[in-house]
């Protein structure tokens, strides 16, 4: 996914910066990462009170095998639900649930808010 489809993506929410990350991207709006690119896939950040939200709308969740035991580990983030991809006011919602979500975790980490 280029820069341009991203920055049209999170119009609704406002100006992002995308900088490299994982291999892939990491999507920032004021300084709070809302999102990654990481194959090819957007994926929003969410939490416990955001999940929920997440799978009812058909998202699904990042995972991979962790090492060791080779346990399935659960990332932070979640497909974009596929009708947001088209829609940009559905999008702009997403996209507010991913920034509330970063904006908690930097609060619950102790690092400054924007």
């Amino acid at each position: 996914m280029d820069d341009e489809r991203i920055e049209e993506l999170f119009e609704g929410l406002g100006p992002v910066s995308v900088r490299r990350l994982f291999g892939g991207k990491g999507i920032y709006h004021r300084g709070v990462i809302v999102a990654i690119v990481l194959r090819g896939e957007l994926m929003l950040k969410a939490d416990a009170a955001s999940a929920p939200d997440f799978a009812a709308a058909g998202a699904r969740q990042w995972t991979y095998r962790g090492r060791g035991k080779g346990r399935e580990v659960a990332m932070p983030y979640w497909t974009v639900p596929e009708a947001a991809l088209d829609d940009p006011d559905e999008m702009t919602g997403w996209a507010r649930k991913a920034y509330e979500a970063g904006l908690r975790a930097a609060a619950r980490d102790g690092e400054a808010s924007p």
